[in-house]
């Protein structure tokens, strides 16, 4: 899977543990209750999230299925950054299905997706504007890869971004020789929206 953490199925969390849930981000389980439901009492990680004053609470029997999973250790991190200093893959499916393809590798939970996805949507100066939904995604995935590397590497989210801006910083920069997703050579991928 390329999160560089274990399998999660056989994973159990502490309380005080941070994790990471798809498409949502980096939490912290406050607690593990017990509660009841239908009769039947049932486990369930009560994870808070920070950034967006949020609690979630998921069965300790089906977070694996769920997609929580430890926060990305420092080798998954690396190559998360290598991901970001690749060509970007240009598409040539149409936006509204590339747009639906391209969120749910945001939300699978895997940091390596994320990083592909930023690498592929990331603009540099002088390119075109990118769209609305575009941006969208893209701000999304840089968000979620931001608070994976500050809680990975136990460092500020505003030093989580200058690290994955440099990295961003030495991928080449899009142009006549970039190769789209079959390896031929395309277009100027500044035009494509």
């Amino acid at each position: 899977m390329g999160t560089g953490a274990k399998d999660s199925t056989t994973q159990k969390f502490a309380v005080g543990e941070a994790v990471v849930y798809p498409g949502r981000g980096v939490g912290r389980i406050s607690s593990i209750e017990e509660q009841e439901a239908a009769g039947f009492k049932l486990e369930v990680y009560v994870i808070s999230f920070e950034r967006e004053n949020a609690v979630v609470k998921i069965p300790t029997a089906r977070a694996a299925k769920q997609g929580l999973r430890k926060v990305s250790d420092a080798e998954a991190i690396e190559e998360a950054f290598e991901i970001l200093t690749g060509r970007a893959r240009k598409s040539r499916q149409m936006w509204s299905r590339r747009a639906v393809e391209l969120g749910g590798r945001i939300n699978s939970g895997d940091i390596i997706q994320v990083a592909e996805v930023i690498r592929d949507l990331h603009r540099s100066e002088g390119e075109a504007e990118a769209s609305f939904s575009e941006r969208g995604l893209y701000d999304s995935a840089i968000a979620l890869l931001v608070q994976e590397v500050s809680a990975s590497r136990h460092i500020t989210e505003t030093e989580a971004m200058k690290l994955i801006q440099q990295s961003l910083g030495k991928a080449p920069r899009r142009g006549a020789k970039a190769k789209d997703e079959d390896g031929e050579a395309g277009d100027d991928l500044s035009k494509v929206a």
